[in-house]
Order: C-alpha cells, then sequence, then structure tokens
C-alpha cells in the first residue's frame, strides 16, 4: 500500500489539515513499526495505545489515528481523528480491498487452516506474485492489517480466517471478499463456544458470505456436517478421501521424504509433498483444486508441490543429537487432528521404535473428559510408550492404566520429567510424536535433545 493521508482520510469520510503525507503501511506495534508506516493505537484493558503515539513517530511513522474522545492529541504530527480506531481500520481495509485487482483465498476450519494456507501459497509462488496471512492475524484485527499489507501487484492473497463465535467469519468474509474459499475440515474446537459440531459447521459456512458472484468453494467433502449448506450452494467442488468427492486421494504413502499420493476426479494425477500426514495430504487436494483454477498445468502443480514449505511445528521432522527422529506438530490440537497425527504414527514405517508426548486439548467445552479419554481408543501396541503432559491429559493416563501395556508417564505443569523419561528410553531406532494445543508449548520438550 503506497497512499497519501489525505486518500486515507477520503476513506474514512473526515477532513485533515496534512497534504502529501505518503503512508506505505500500518502498524498497531511501535516495536515492529516500519518507517513510513500508519500507527493505529487501540485501547485494551491494560495498554492505551495512545500513549505511545509519539514513540511512533520516533521510529518513522508517517501519520497516526487518535480516538476522538482520548483527550492531548499531539499538535505537530500527522493525525487522522476518528471515532474508532478499531473500525477506523477495518474500513481502510475495506476501501483498499475494493481497489485491489487480487485474487483473494480464504481459508478457514477447525485444523488446518495454517498449513493449507502455506500449501496454496507454495503451489501458486514459482508462478504468481503471491502475499498470505503472517502469524495468526486472522481475525478481526488482523485480517485487516494482511489485507492492508497487500501489495497492489499481487496476483493472490491467501487469507487464514479465524473465529470464536458465530458472525465472525462472515464480518472477515465480507470485508476480504474471497474469490476463491476453503473449508479445511469441522472439529471440536471453539465447542465451548459454539455449542456443538453442528454449530461449528454452520459458523465456517460463513465463509462464504462476502464470496464474489465468480467464486467457488472448495469444502471437505468427508465431512457430512457441510452437506446441508453446500446443497444449496452451487459453486461447491468436495476433496478428500471418499471416492465421491469431486478431487478424491487413494495411496497415501510416507517416507523420510514425505509423502505420495494418487488423485482422481477432477485430475488423475501422481503427486508427492515434502510433508508427512495424511491429514496432510488433505489439505494438499484444497491447494491442488486452486492451482487449476488459476491455469496451472498438471506438471507444473507437481513441481512447485515437490518444494512446499510449511510453517514450522505442523508434523515437522526434526532430527535429535543421537539420530532419534522427533516429529514436531505442537503447534495445535484438537481431537480431530490428534486423531490423524495418531494414526500417522501408528501406520508409519520409518522407524520401529515409537513414543509419543501428547499436551492437553483446549478450548472442547463440557466434553472435554470424554474427549482426552477417547484418545486412548487410538493408543495401542505398536506404541513404546506415552508421555502426558498437562492436568487434563491425567484422564487419558487413568484411561491408558487399563488399556495400554507400555510405558506410561505423566506431568502435570514440569516438562523436566519427560525430558528424563525420553533421554533414558530413545535411540536412533526412535520416532517420537509431540502434539497438543499451543497454549502447552511442548516444543520445549525436544529443545533438549537437538542442543547440538
Amino acid at each position: 500500500m503506497k497512499k497519501k493521508i489525505e486518500q486515507l482520510a477520503e476513506w474514512l469520510d473526515i477532513k485533515t489539515n496534512f497534504k502529501g503525507v505518503v503512508v506505505t503501511g500500518v502498524s498497531i506495534n511501535t516495536r515492529t513499526l516500519k518507517p513510513g508506516d500508519l500507527f493505529v493505537p487501540f485501547r485494551g484493558e491494560n495498554v492505551n495505545g495512545h500513549q505511545y503515539v509519539r514513540q511512533a513517530f520516533e521510529a518513522g511513522a508517517a501519520a497516526s489515528l487518535w480516538q476522538r474522545d482520548e483527550p492531548n492529541p499531539p499538535k505537530d504530527v500527522p493525525l487522522l481523528i476518528v471515532d474508532d480506531c478499531k473500525l477506523a481500520l477495518q474500513e481502510m481495509a475495506r476501501s483498499y480491498r475494493n481497489e485491489l485487482s487480487t485474487m483473494v483465498i480464504g481459508i478457514t476450519g477447525s485444523n488446518g487452516k495454517t498449513s493449507t494456507k502455506d500449501l496454496v501459497a507454495s503451489v501458486l509462488k514459482p508462478y504468481f506474485k503471491v502475499q498470505k496471512t503472517q502469524g495468526n492475524l486472522n481475525n478481526e484485527l488482523g485480517l485487516p492489517l494482511t489485507i492492508l499489507s497487500l501489495d497492489e501487484d499481487t496476483k493472490f492473497a491467501v487469507l487464514e480466517m479465524g473465529m470464536s463465535g458465530f458472525g465472525e467469519i462472515e464480518f472477515l468474509s465480507r470485508l476480504a471478499r474471497p474469490d476463491y474459499a476453503i473449508i479445511t475440515n469441522i472439529g471440536e474446537a471453539h465447542m465451548q463456544d459454539l455449542g456443538s459440531r453442528e454449530g461449528i459447521a454452520q459458523a465456517k459456512f460463513e465463509i462464504t458470505a462476502g464470496m464474489a458472484s465468480h467464486g467457488k468453494l472448495f469444502y471437505d467433502g468427508d465431512e457430512p456436517l457441510l452437506l446441508p449448506f453446500v446443497e444449496e450452494f452451487p459453486q461447491a467442488v468436495s476433496f478428500g478421501f471418499g471416492e465421491n468427492n469431486e478431487l478424491a486421494v487413494t495411496n497415501i504413502k510416507a517416507t523420510e521424504n514425505g509423502s505420495s499420493f494418487l488423485v482422481s476426479g477432477i485430475i488423475d494425477a501422481a503427486f508427492t509433498i515434502p510433508v508427512l500426514g495424511e491429514h496432510q495430504v488433505k489439505n494438499t487436494l484444497a491447494a491442488i483444486l486452486v492451482a487449476l483454477e488459476a491455469g496451472l498445468t498438471e506438471e507444473e502443480i507437481r513441481r512447485s508441490l515437490k518444494n512446499a514449505a510449511l510453517t514450522d511445528m505442523r508434523m515437522q521432522i526434526i532430527q535429535a543429537d543421537n539420530g532419534a527422529t522427533f516429529i514436531n506438530d505442537a503447534y495445535n490440537a484438537a481431537p480431530s487432528s490428534m486423531g490423524a497425527a495418531l494414526n500417522f504414527l501408528r501406520e508409519t514405517t520409518m522407524k520401529e521404535d515409537k513414543w509419543l508426548v501428547l499436551g492437553d486439548m483446549l478450548e472442547l467445552g463440557d466434553n472435554e473428559q470424554r474427549y482426552h479419554e477417547d484418545m486412548a481408543k487410538l493408543i495401542s501396541g505398536e506404541i513404546s510408550g506415552v508421555c502426558l503432559f498437562g492436568p487434563r491429559m491425567k484422564w487419558l493416563r487413568d484411561k491408558l492404566a487399563v488399556s495400554f501395556s507400555g510405558e506410561v508417564i505423566w506431568s502435570e505443569n514440569d516438562y523436566a520429567p519427560i525430558i528424563e523419561f525420553l533421554k533414558e528410553r530413545i535411540s536412533s531406532d526412535s520416532i517420537i510424536l509431540v502434539k497438543g494445543s499451543r497454549g502447552m508449548a511442548l516444543e520445549k520438550v525436544i529443545e533438549p535433545f537437538t542442543a547440538n
């Protein structure tokens, strides 16, 4: 974005006495602010961003918003006085989106949003100018910041859309106006806010609210809860494991270099990705569908998928100093994604000695005990031992005491016992899957094994 301050004032339907000031970005944090940015000060529970406006200008800000009811605005710097800084940020993003010819791909789902975002961006990037959501900027503040960060000549923008309640995805969809939308799956995250998986499906389908009339929805065709919604949405294309999907996958094979698989339906072809896990292969189907819409050939898709790069902690292969292989899938966890990861470990032939490090699954609502206990059904004799971390994992430990013959250790809030337990047991013949919700920070279990 490169706009004069008077253009921003026009977007916001306000007046400004400053002329010619050029804004080249937007920031809400003085620590990451770049020269030329517009600073947006927010009032939070503990911090009022207005007290950092001076600091923002010292760091090179070109201009700043200022909320009208905030006293003592500085007089000698370019300010845009607005009624509400958050609404102003969103309105600027809406106006800028209206000017862009960029094709927008919106992605939502209970699990796999970031991996799918990375896969879509990876398959397009060798052939087009692509930008994607950075980090977790996928909510009512993050999405506007992402839109305002887009270069005017960007061909494809791959945007995550997250939520915790009804109406949030609809708002983001109407703001971003996606040309294509992807629903990766329907899981159990945010059950406490949405009440049921049916409610989650309804909330995720809100991504279609702002879609362009020519747009298409790519959705998890293995999820029956989405069927009532897609029946009334003619531009919907299904993908998944089931043979009735319009793009179906079979013959998934895991190697130390990733996964190979066959697809059938819209195209019949073989592909490989440098990523492990059947769930990641399924996410790749959405990327293939987008690539086909972008006009890429089968060979172009195959070539770019071979070099796809995912954000860390998504089935990330990490070699320990002693030769053991860690699979770091510790970015997040819900029953569906946990089950997919456990299936991978049970079926993989990469190494014979298999271990699990599992952390609490958060935000599951009233049924969280049952969801944790149900994991015991997926842990069988192929697993040498299980390390459990967090207060909720005590439920799983109690179930495993009855059903599992291997070694089990549980620690409520200290990583050290688990680290020591593994140090005494794993070798170059071991593969260790590490998975839990983000709040459990299970990557800390891996760090001592890769000190060199």
